[in-house]
């Protein structure tokens, strides 16, 4: 029994989560009853445990992580300022006209909240309240429409930014530089979060795409199964060209501040999330018109806050603005700066302001505290379960098994696949991304795999979890707020054929590892 106890370990933990008890407490609680065990049993040396404190102080010292409570922050202020309900309503009218237009318009909406908010549970809810009733009031049908706003919701968890490969992207670091030290490599090479997220763009928008065609070729063969929408013609042209412009640019302008910072070099992803949050508080208070309508307190000013960020962003590409060198002295740059800093706090502060009178500031420090903790608890408990599965060998029986099965790499990577999409149908993407992939991707990696292609993988076939009954969590939020005559099993078998595009995506970027690696290629170099 005692050289089994890493697979007992692993089977233990996976029966307590199926039963509902806390992922990390039963992570934690789990490795340390086993590593009592071992230790009695002579397999398990306790000073494994010595390295706890230092893994769980370099995991609270990890800039990159900085990043998980900003995204958070950002996600959920555009959440609670309307934002999804202006892009829902503008691209309704804009292919409502289609047929399967609403459907599309789903998919067009999901993935530009994917790439502002990039919480699932938040994307689906508000879809689901807004956009559900009216595809069933206009007869679509059922599974069409539920699974088009489940599947739309989860593409949070593979357009950049988002929480699944920041996450992701750091697990997916640490085990290629361990890949490298194994193999004798004394000056390992380094992924970052940012070569994630570029890998991830093109297969995210591939997987829109094939969401859009099928969803028009649904609406092809079964035209009373996807009618188009009756518009008012009475509407001019140029009042829905504003309000679509409305709706979208102001979205759109921060996707490319958070991204194009990153993808161009300009910041790093933690930098990049602060600007996404700041511009997230911007964007919520000029939705908010509750305040004066006086030039210094409406929405002009917040107008004004946002060109000064753009202009000192664009001061301090162009000079140095730091002012503790030895032989830093003022000059008329330094003062400009310091003028737009000011318009920058005091914008940042009328946005605040109106936020809270709204009621909408608490709601959203709590959401993001609250997620943020659960987060890192899990990570605490996952690096404490990993410690002592390492302990009582079992990364050696993973390593054995891995490299020794039929089919080299292709065997090894189809294997791993498929046990994490099968682990999706019971387990979160987040216990899946810190208990599973610590163990293989270091394997894996060491047999010659690129880490960004390998890490786009993961994070598509992560992406299934939300899907795959019985606990997929997107069906679960959605069943939360349709109509009762919805059945929970129609939401079910909306959601199959969207299941299966993910995996026809996988395939694809099986075939064709260049989907993900070209573009962290072409800017990263």
């Amino acid at each position: 029994m005692a050289e089994h106890l890493d697979l007992l370990l692993f089977a233990v933990a996976c029966l307590l989560l199926l039963r509902g008890f806390p992922v990390a407490l039963t992570l934690g609680g789990t490795a340390l009853i086993f590593a009592l065990i071992g230790n009695v049993l002579g397999v398990f040396d306790v000073a494994y445990l010595v390295a706890l404190p230092q893994r769980i102080f370099g995991t609270m010292t990890n800039e990159v992580l900085i990043a998980v409570p900003l995204f958070i922050f950002m996600g959920s202020m555009l959440e609670r300022s309307k934002v999804a309900e202006e892009l829902l309503s503008a691209m309704g009218l804009l292919f409502g006209k289609l047929h399967g237009g609403l459907g599309i318009s789903v998919c067009v909406v999901g993935a530009l909240l994917a790439a502002s908010t990039g919480i699932v549970g938040a994307t689906v809810v508000t879809m689901g309240l807004l956009s559900l009733p009216t595809m069933l009031h206009q007869g679509y049908n059922k599974r069409l429409a539920t699974g088009v706003i489940a599947a739309s919701g989860t593409l949070g968890q593979i357009i950049p930014p988002s929480i699944v490969l920041i996450l992701l992207g750091d697990v997916i670091s640490s085990a290629y530089q361990k890949a490298q030290l194994d193999q004798g490599v004394l000056s390992p090479d380094t992924v970052s979060v940012g070569d994630m997220f570029a890998g991830a763009l093109v297969p995210g928008l591939i997987l829109v795409g094939l969401y859009i065609i099928y969803v028009a070729l649904f609406a092809f063969f079964s035209p009373k199964s996807a009618p188009a929408v009756s518009r008012n013609e009475d509407q001019a042209t140029r009042d829905l060209m504003r309000d679509i412009a409305r709706a979208l640019v102001p979205p759109l302008g921060l996707i490319i501040a958070v991204l194009g910072s990153i993808l161009g070099g300009i910041a790093t992803p933690t930098e990049a999330a602060a600007v996404g949050a700041i511009g997230a508080i911007l964007l919520a208070g000029a939705r908010l018109d509750h305040a004066s309508k006086s030039l210094w307190t409406g929405n002009i000013a917040i107008t004004l806050t946002t060109l000064s960020l753009i202009a000192l962003l664009g001061l301090s590409q162009t000079t140095d603005l730091r002012l503790g060198l030895e032989d830093a002295t003022l000059h008329p740059a330094h003062y400009v700066a310091f003028v737009l800093i000011g318009i920058t706090v005091w914008g940042l502060g009328l946005s605040l302001w109106r936020i809270d009178r709204n009621g909408i500031l608490k709601d959203v420090v709590h959401s993001t505290t609250r997620i943020t903790a659960m987060v890192f608890v899990i990570l605490i408990g996952a690096a404490l379960f990993s410690l002592v599965f390492r302990g009582l060998g079992g990364d050696d029986k993973v390593h054995a098994l891995l490299t020794n099965l039929p089919g080299g790499i292709f065997g090894a990577v189809l294997v791993v696949m498929l046990i994490m999409f099968l682990l999706g149908f019971f387990l979160d993407f987040i216990e899946i991304t810190f208990v599973v992939v610590p163990i293989v991707a270091p394997i894996l990696l060491m047999m010659g795999l690129d880490p960004i292609w390998l890490g786009i993988m993961m994070a598509i076939n992560l992406q299934t979890s939300f899907l795959t009954p019985p606990f997929g969590f997107a069906l679960f939020y959605l069943r939360g707020v349709a109509p009762p005559e919805i059945r929970t099993s129609e939401i079910y078998r909306g959601a199959i054929p969207f299941v299966l595009i993910q995996i026809v995506m996988l395939i694809l970027l099986a075939l064709y590892p260049g989907i993900a690696t070209w573009l962290p290629s072409q800017i990263f170099n």
